[in-house]
């Protein structure tokens, strides 16, 4: 299988290591091997002003070199009614935790009460509250 491997970071010269299990994560998704260290690769993330996506942690490829490659516990929704389910895993042990979700206030455009969704509202699309999302859903 795969062994722990020692690479060295084309923007700091610092060697960073190459876990198993993070290789096998680049095999499974045939991504190439990281050529930035966990610190280059969150700088190069954050001048580009990208907020990362599904997997996310650290930038080309996005999973961070404590072995975790999950968005960190987050789910997708949060307070907006989008559901508990999301694209993360676990939290925990290895796995990188992104803080807290921004979220934002707004007024449900079904029953008027106040809710909190992970997203910022716009004029002119409804945003409903929990309650409302789900009986609208069902």
């Amino acid at each position: 299988m795969y062994t722990d491997k020692t690479l060295t970071c084309v923007d700091c010269q610092q060697e960073f290591a190459f876990t198993q299990r993070e290789q096998q994560f680049y095999a499974d998704r045939q991504f190439s091997e990281p050529r930035r260290c966990t610190t280059c690769r969150a700088t190069r993330k954050a001048s580009r002003g990208d907020t990362g996506g599904g997997y996310s942690s650290g930038g080309s490829g996005g999973y961070s070199s404590s072995g975790g490659y999950s968005s960190g516990g987050d789910s997708y929704g949060g307070g907006g009614g989008y559901g508990s389910g999301g694209y993360g895993g676990g939290g925990g042990g290895g796995y990188r935790d992104r803080g807290p979700r921004e979220m934002f206030e707004a007024t449900c455009s079904s029953c008027g009460k106040t809710a909190s969704v992970p997203f910022r509202p716009t004029s002119g699309k409804p945003v409903y509250c929990n309650d409302c999302f789900a009986s609208r859903r069902a």
